[in-house]
Formats: structure tokens, C-alpha cells, sequence
């Protein structure tokens, strides 16, 4: 049980310090969705999901394999830092030239007859691909203060970025505009420049937080010491190259929607589309943050704790506790639907329809998430790889069928079909590989439970606050009795 609590201590830390920056971060969706028209939300979600598939190849699975390789090479731990931090810096350079050769060829197919001009896509291209840049760079140095039990310092810089991203938003959302309006100092030199309703200053105010950031990382960065090792190297390429393909399918399943619904439906409605999408799918975020902050703990434990006796029993004790938690979050969050429409402009309402479906698939994914130990422990992660890259496929697929058809709502049910795919033959497989005892029986009955849940009160109840509560309620309280005789174990300890 100390293992467990040592595991839940960092696991709160780097949960709170994810989820009160994430929360912080959401609160920027009112006000993009109340300023921006979704047409212009459009552009912002579209070139997110962009960003989050070029962020995966350009880390290159590199910070799954920091952690495993500084657990085999003990005695060569700043080697190993080094060279993982050089990969990345190498794969950073070669994107910054490759998309600079090309920017002008990539904004044309981005434009594409949509309302925005061809500057402005130059000009976000531009913005985003410093970005992308200095977040790789951020990527190994971050791994080390994981690696180091250092989640203090992990949730204070976290804490900076993603304050000074959303002071900087504010400031040139609401403050310029302030500015000008009460001719204050400076007024005259900012009208000149200054444009209402551009997405762009969203993007200016990420590139100088994620350079702040890195400023940040300093020390970690004054630690490297290049001593480029061949051997090293090609171990670690042949480790993380199923991980990358392996998450950059992950990211296609999560963002490849968002970039077809752009490019599938017409361009006289396909960025109001992706706006609606994209806010809508906002509201899912507290249990995707959950799921994330449980990862940011779970996967430096489980490679620390792997060599013990008992490891495999309590890795089925955390995925019986993390469906628990799960599965609340989802009942709670649909109850309160009627409360958290609030957090999106009105106008994009229309598409609430899609919230408990990525709901239920962030579970799905959230599990798969968990289950993923066996093949990266058993260094077998060309089995995420398999599971990843069919996951893709269906998802591309599915997207190229349905989206022309049902558009975004076709999206969000091929995502919860392809993570419980994902799920399922993750669970198959490993099991088969790496047998682990989790309690099947009571943790399908608890999904199940909560599926039901939903259903009542989403579509039963239409999405009514106090029935949806009672029902939140009543689950709970079923989980609390079932669960009685561990929790009291818990408290006393």
C-alpha cells in the first residue's frame, strides 16, 4: 500500500498542476467562442490538430524511451539524456528547414477557398512552426524532471506557461483594445497594427509562452553534455520508432477528424463546421486531463516499479481505481451538461449531441492508455504499434465514408468506436504477452453501470440538472458500498 500511496502523491501533483493549468487553459474557450466567429474558431482548431500530429514526429517517441533506457542503463544516465535530447533537437532542425522550403505551397492548400486569406495562413504556418520547435525542445528536459521526482518544479513551470499564455491572450483580446479606446500611451502606435477578431494574436501569445517556457528548462538544458553514441542511439531509434507510430496514430485517432471535416465538407461551411466541433468537444476536456495527469505519474511508476514481486497485481489495482474515477467523471460531467454549455459562445450549442459520445471515448481511450504497460514494459511496443496503426486506418477510413454524410457527428462516433477497438485488442493481446490479473468482471460492471447512467440522463431526462445530479448521486453510492471494505482500508492508512 506505501507503493500505492507513493504512486497517488506524484500522481496529485502532476494531476493538479495539469489539471488547474488545463482548467485555466479552458477558460479561454468562453472567450474564444464569444469573440471568434466559428468560422474563425475553425482556423484555430484546425491548425491545432495539425500542430498535435507534427508535435508527435518530431518527438519521436523520445521521451517514453528516456524513461526506459535510464532505467537499463543505469551507470549512463547523462548519456542517455544527451543523446535522446540530440535526436530530438536534430529531428527540430530538419522540420524547421523542410516547412520554411515549403510554406508557401502549404498555406495555399490550407487556404483553399476558405474565407481567410492566403497572409494569414503564411503568417500562422510561420507562428506555428517556431512553436513546434521550441516545444520539442522542451520535450527531454521535461522527461528529466519527471525522471528525478521532481513534480514541484514539473507544475511550477507548467504553471508559468500556461499563465503567461492566457495573459497574453487576454491582453490582446481585451487589453490593446482597451488601450486604443481610452487613448492611453501607446494607443496611436497600436491602431496601427492592431486587427479585431484576428485568431493570429492567440497563436503569438503561445510562440512566447512556449519560449518562456524553455527559458524556463535552463537548468535542465545547461546539464546536457553531447556525447553522441552511435550504438545508443540506434538502440533507442528501434525502441521508440513503434512509439512514434504508435502515437502518432493515437494523434491522428484524436485530431485526423477535426482535419477532415475541414478538408471533406464544403468550404462555404466547413470551418463553421470544425468551430462547433472543435468548442463542443472543449467540454470533454476534464476527463481528458484526468486521463493525461494519470499518465504523467503512471508511466515513470511503472517502469520503476516493474522488477517487484507484486507489480502486476498492483497495476490491476490502479486500473480498477482509475475506471472508478473514470467512470464518475463521465456521469458528473453529462449531468452538468446543461451547466457547462456555458463555457461556449451560443452558437455553437448545436453540437452537444457529440459531448457524452467523446466522453465515453475518452474512457475508452483512457483505458487503453492504462492497459498499454504490458507491451512497453516487455519491450514490445511494436504491438502499439499494430494496435495504433489499425486504430488509424479505421479512423481514416471511417472519417473518408461518414464525414461527407453526418458530418462532425459521424466524427465523434468513429472516435468512440476506434478507441474501444484500441481497448479491446490491447486487452487481448496483452494478455496473451503479459498477463496481468485485472478484474474484468467488476470493471466492465462499473462502465456499464455508467453508460446507462448517461444514457438516462442525457437523453431520458433530457439532460435535466437535478436528475442528472441524483443519478450522479446514486451511482456514486453504489461505487462507495461495492467498494466499502477497501476505502475504509484506505482511510485508515
Amino acid at each position: 500500500m506505501s507503493v500505492l500511496r507513493k504512486f497517488a502523491g506524484q500522481t496529485a501533483i502532476y494531476g493538479l498542476s495539469t489539471i488547474a493549468s488545463r482548467i485555466l487553459n479552458f477558460f479561454l474557450t468562453p472567450v474564444y467562442t464569444l469573440v471568434y466567429k466559428p468560422a474563425v474558431y475553425g482556423i484555430f482548431t484546425t491548425l491545432y490538430a495539425y500542430a498535435s500530429i507534427c508535435n508527435a514526429v518530431m518527438a519521436f517517441g523520445m521521451e517514453t524511451t528516456f524513461f526506459r533506457f535510464i532505467n537499463k542503463n543505469e551507470g549512463d544516465k547523462e548519456k542517455v539524456y544527451s543523446n535522446t535530447f540530440l535526436v530530438v533537437l536534430l529531428l527540430g532542425l530538419l522540420f524547421l528547414s523542410t516547412t520554411f522550403l515549403f510554406l508557401d505551397p502549404l498555406a495555399q492548400w490550407l487556404q483553399a477557398g476558405k474565407q481567410s486569406s492566403l497572409a494569414d495562413y503564411k503568417l500562422y504556418i510561420q507562428y506555428f512552426i517556431f512553436i513546434l520547435f521550441l516545444d520539442a525542445l522542451a520535450v527531454i528536459p521535461f522527461a528529466r524532471v519527471r525522471a528525478e521526482g521532481k513534480p514541484k518544479r514539473y507544475a511550477i513551470i507548467k504553471f508559468v506557461n500556461i499563465l503567461s499564455f492566457i495573459s497574453l491572450n487576454l491582453f490582446f483580446i481585451f487589453g490593446i483594445p482597451f488601450i486604443i479606446h481610452h487613448r492611453l500611451p501607446f494607443s496611436n502606435e497600436l491602431s496601427q497594427f492592431y486587427q479585431t477578431e484576428w485568431i493570429g494574436y492567440v497563436f503569438i501569445s503561445n510562440l512566447i509562452a512556449s519560449g518562456l517556457t524553455l527559458l524556463l528548462l535552463l537548468p535542465e538544458l545547461l546539464k546536457l553534455k553531447f556525447n553522441p553514441d552511435k550504438k545508443l542511439v540506434l538502440d533507442m531509434f528501434t525502441y521508440s520508432f513503434p512509439i512514434l507510430i504508435a502515437n502518432l496514430s493515437f494523434i491522428i485517432n484524436e485530431n485526423l477528424d477535426k482535419i477532415f471535416l475541414g478538408q471533406l465538407l464544403p468550404a462555404a461551411i466547413s470551418e463553421e463546421q470544425v468551430g462547433i466541433y472543435g468548442a463542443c468537444s472543449k467540454l470533454a476536456i476534464f476527463l481528458s486531463i484526468f486521463i493525461n495527469a494519470f499518465r504523467l505519474g503512471a508511466e515513470p511508476f511503472f517502469f520503476n516499479h516493474a522488477k517487484n514481486s507484486n507489480a502486476k497485481e498492483t497495476y490491476a489495482t490502479i486500473m480498477s481505481y482509475f475506471i472508478i474515477a473514470l467512470s464518475i467523471i463521465f456521469v458528473g460531467l453529462v449531468a452538468n451538461i446543461e451547466l457547462l454549455k456555458y463555457f461556449i459562445g451560443e452558437a455553437y450549442w448545436v453540437g452537444l449531441n457529440v459531448v457524452p459520445v467523446l466522453l465515453l471515448g475518452y474512457l475508452s481511450l483512457g483505458i487503453y492508455m492504462n492497459l498499454s504497460v504490458w507491451y512497453k514494459l516487455s519491450d514490445q511496443t511494436k504491438y502499439g504499434l499494430y494496435i495504433s496503426g489499425i486504430g488509424a486506418v479505421c479512423t481514416i477510413i471511417l472519417n473518408l465514408i461518414f464525414i461527407p454524410l453526418w458530418g462532425y457527428m459521424a466524427s465523434a462516433c468513429i472516435s468512440l468506436t476506434v478507441y474501444m477497438l484500441m481497448m479491446i485488442l490491447s486487452y487481448i493481446w496483452g494478455q496473451k504477452h503479459y498477463p496481468i490479473p485485472y478484474k474484468l468482471r467488476k470493471d466492465m460492471m462499473y462502465i456499464g453501470l455508467a453508460v446507462l447512467f448517461v444514457f438516462a440522463s442525457f437523453v431520458l431526462f433530457k439532460r435535466n440538472i437535478i436528475a442528472g445530479n441524483i443519478l450522479l448521486l446514486l451511482f456514486t453510492s453504489i461505487i462507495v458500498y461495492t467498494e466499502k471494505d477497501t476505502l475504509k482500508r484506505i482511510f485508515k492508512i
